[in-house]
This record gives C-alpha cells, sequence and structure tokens, in this order.
C-alpha cells in the first residue's frame, strides 16, 4: 500500500512533505535521507519494514516536495532539528538515517532534549559532524585516509562550479561511476543543488568548534566496506560519545538501502528487538 502524504510546518515557516506507511499501535519509525536523495530512496526499504512498525519518511529541507529556503543559514543543523521535530510530533520513534540524514540525526540523539523522544538510532554512512571534528584533530592514518575520502566535500565549497556540473550532468556522471550504480530517477535538480547548502552551512563551522556531544540512545552504526566517501573508523570509533554502541561492518557500497533494502530491513528489526529486550 502507498504511503499517505501530508505536510508539517517547521518552526520557521518551511513546510516539510511526509509519508506515513500507516500501522497503527505500531512502534514509530522515522528515516531521514541524506544527499542528494529525497524521501523516495527509503521506498523498498519501508515497503519492507510496514507490517512491524508505521514507517515515517520526509522530503528534508531543500529536497523533493518540501520546501527549498533560498539561504544557506536556512540549513543549519539547528533548522534541520526543527524539522525533524515538526515530523515526529510530540512521539516516541526509532531513527533510520543514511548520509547526511545520519549527519542530522547524530545531532539530535546528541541533544539532551530529544534523547528521550527516541528509543534507537540505527546509523549507515554518515558520522557526527562533532564527532569528526574531534576524529580529525588526532591526526594519524585514519583521519588522512578519511580527508582523501572526503575531498568531494571541498569541492562543494567552491563558487558556481559545482553548480554549473549538477546543472550540465557531468558530476551525475561522475558520482553513479564512482559508486557503479545507474542514475537515481527519483532525484530532481533541485536535490542536487540545494543540499549542497548542507555542507556550506554546517561542515566547516563544526569541524572547526566541534562540541562535546553525547547520548545514552541505542547506536548502531552501519559501515559498509566499500563506502567511497566515508571511512569506517569515522563511523565507528565513537564509543566515547555513544556507549550503548552496536557496529556492523557489511559488503557494499555507499548506497546500501537503495542497493540492498532487505538488509537494511533485517539490521533495523534486530537493532530494535535488541532495544527491547534492554529495555525489558
Amino acid at each position: 500500500m502507498p504511503p499517505s502524504k501530508s505536510t508539517v510546518t517547521s518552526a520557521d515557516g518551511t513546510r516539510i512533505a511526509v509519508y506515513t506507511y500507516a500501522n497503527p499501535g505500531a512502534p514509530v519509525l522515522v528515516c531521514v535521507h541524506g544527499y542528494p536523495d529525497n524521501a523516495a530512496l527509503w521506498e523498498p526499504v519501508a515497503e519492507l519494514l510496514a507490517e512491524d512498525f508505521e514507517v515515517v519518511t520526509y522530503d528534508v529541507r531543500g529536497a523533493g516536495d518540501s520546501d527549498h529556503p533560498s539561504s544557506t543559514s536556512a540549513y543549519a543543523l539547528d533548522s534541520l532539528q526543527e524539522d525533524f521535530q515538526a515530523v515526529l510530533d510530540g512521539r516516541v520513534a526509532h531513527v533510520l538515517a543514511h548520509d547526511w540524514g545520519s549527519i542530522q540525526a547524530w545531532h539530535f540523539v546528541t541533544d539532551p532534549a530529544l534523547q528521550q523522544r527516541i528509543a534507537s538510532f540505527t546509523s549507515i554512512s554518515g558520522p557526527s559532524l562533532d564527532h569528526a571534528g574531534y576524529f580529525l584533530r588526532r591526526g594519524g592514518r585514519a583521519a588522512v585516509g578519511q580527508l582523501l575520502h572526503s575531498w568531494y566535500i571541498f569541492y562543494f565549497h567552491l563558487p558556481y562550479l559545482p553548480e554549473l556540473a549538477w546543472r550540465k550532468g557531468w558530476a551525475q556522471r561522475a558520482f553513479n561511476r564512482l559508486e557503479r550504480q545507474p542514475a537515481d530517477d527519483h532525484r530532481a535538480l533541485g536535490d542536487y543543488l540545494n543540499g549542497m547548502k548542507l555542507y556550506r552551512a554546517n561542515v566547516i563551522p563544526r569541524l572547526r568548534r566541534p562540541a562535546e556531544r553525547r547520548t545514552d540512545v541505542p547506536v548502531l552504526a552501519v559501515s559498509p566496506d566499500a563506502d567511497p566517501f566515508v571511512t569506517t573508523p569515522l563511523q565507528t570509533d565513537v564509543a566515547r560519545w555513544a556507549p550503548n554502541l552496536t557496529v556492523k561492518e557489511i559488503r557494499g557500497g555507499h548506497w546500501i538501502p537503495r542497493n540492498e533494502p532487505g538488509l537494511v530491513a533485517e539490521l533495523v528489526r534486530e537493532h530494535t528487538r535488541q532495544v527491547a529486550r534492554w529495555e525489558a
């Protein structure tokens, strides 16, 4: 059954498109997509999990059918958290996130005001920017390796050229070859262009002045071994910040939710079952 679509309004007036796979009485699972995706990324995973959860997905601001704020500052993590809180609407939920969705969700889950609202967090291919700041400051081979994988972040901070490359289609072809995957028909040009503001609003400030952000929420950090963008140490060396941590290294590339939805669904089921036993 296709999801029902609705709209919620964030604290700054931004309208967020929300998609609900209704399962009244079931635990709520909120899925947060990354860049340059929209909520359609989660459709295969949501269909598999709809018998176990009331699955809620949404288009992050700037993507899909949500509003596309024009200012870069509107994409700061605190504003993204306000969007998530509008979607959550006071409920307690499990969270599943990928890429920039995970970067956002790490911000949510390490805010004391939200930790009682998040039952568990499954993170795929996305670190906390604050944790990354401390990781890179330690230096060493692991930090150098991550910097080499993060070349595209510096590229996204250049003026004009990244926008031109997306508009001409050059960047889409390059990224698809890098991940060895076909083009994603669900993505629109705006998803590519607006999402770069996530990087420009957050990466440099967070890496320069990282905060000590901690959480007691049960976290599953999933690291694909062939991810060309995010290395395993950056994703999994976080026990200092998240003591209730489980790590899973899996075979695959960056877009596991699209390429292996069955695996993602099973990881979520397993993790949330463990959380239920822990709570009991």
